[in-house]
């Protein structure tokens, strides 16, 4: 079930607050779910690759009172798998500022490009962060990179295993993309 921008940035917000009511001494960390990358592809909003021009760091809201802070990468959007209905050309993607929160950072000014895939919220921001699916393009295999334009969207309405968790467990009943054919064989991708 994909994320509305409304639950995005409830989710967004949620973190911020527990991030301030955190007792200190508790270790900071961000935690997320495993998720087969097809999964991730389905329940993002946006799934594009991307050159990351250039970091700054800026207020998470016009509320001078909020004292959190985003960061903003400007990018180069090489080509949008997904999300053509609610963004045209994206120019910026923002994360948390803190690793706490879940932020994720990117390497700035270098040739690496990226997949990134993620929410747009009810002002138009794309938001990231570690729970995303966001991996250096060149990691990718080739399977996952055909399968970002024609089986991973085709195939939403399965349950796809994790492949840490079940790497031998794909079949036929899942419904699942991996490579070959739907389920026929041991899903090859990477979380």
């Amino acid at each position: 079930m994909p994320w509305s921008p409304l639950a995005a940035l409830s989710w967004a917000l949620v973190l911020r607050l527990l991030a301030l009511l955190r007792p200190p001494g508790l270790g900071e960390a961000c935690t997320c779910a495993p998720a087969h990358p097809q999964q991730h592809v389905c329940h993002s909003a946006l799934v594009i690759r991307a050159k990351i021009s250039s970091e700054k760091v800026v207020p998470a809201s016009e509320d001078p009172t909020d004292t959190q802070k985003m960061i903003r990468y400007e990018i180069k959007q090489i080509k949008m798998f997904k999300g053509f209905d609610k963004a045209k050309d994206v120019q910026y993607v923002y994360t948390p500022f803190d690793s706490s929160l879940c932020g994720v950072k990117l390497e700035t000014n270098s040739q690496k490009q990226y997949l990134l895939t993620g929410q747009i919220l009810s002002d138009g921001k794309v938001f990231i962060h570690l729970c995303n699916y966001i991996e250096p393009w060149e990691d990718l295999s080739l399977v996952q990179r055909e399968s970002l334009n024609h089986h991973y969207p085709q195939n939403c309405g399965c349950q796809c295993p994790v492949p840490s968790q079940h790497p031998m467990s794909v079949s036929g009943r899942t419904g699942c993309w991996n490579g070959s054919s739907m389920g026929t064989r041991p899903s090859t991708m990477s979380a």
